[in-house]
């Protein structure tokens, strides 16, 4: 966890990217467009703030502003292809260290930690499913 964290926060950095920015974008990415109140909320901060960051984000071609089809009034806020791409590339930087390892193991320790982790997902489930219920 601490290298993936480490090497999604070099890639922020690279990317002169704030946490604030970081979170629009994938709040958008897996989420959908919303607007800036909706932004704003999510981010615990004030719907001018989440418009300043907004307003970064479109200047730097990562986002862009569309009116609301059903309110022309209101704009939603989506990614641009290049913040899709952004945020693709952010992905690729937080699991990389997971390839490095993977080739680092024998196929034999591969498939004995695959399997392993079959069985910490079922027990997950079970639990899960446990709390589910007593709730």
């Amino acid at each position: 966890m601490q290298r993936s964290m480490s090497d999604f926060k070099r890639f922020m950095d690279e990317s002169e990217l704030s946490p604030s920015q970081v979170n629009i974008l994938m709040r958008l990415h897996f989420r959908g467009k919303c607007d800036v109140s909706d932004i704003g909320t999510g981010l615990g901060v004030s719907k001018a703030a989440a418009s300043q960051s907004v307003d970064r984000l479109v200047q730097r071609n990562l986002l862009e502003r569309v009116e609301d089809p059903v309110d022309r009034r209101f704009k939603q806020v989506t990614l641009t292809a290049r913040g899709e791409s952004l945020v693709e590339s952010s992905f690729e930087a937080r699991y990389r260290w997971m390839n490095e390892l993977g080739q680092a193991l024998s196929l034999e320790q591969q498939q004995d930690i695959a399997s392993a982790l079959a069985v910490l997902t079922e027990a997950a489930q079970i639990i899960k499913t446990q709390n589910t219920i007593a709730v």
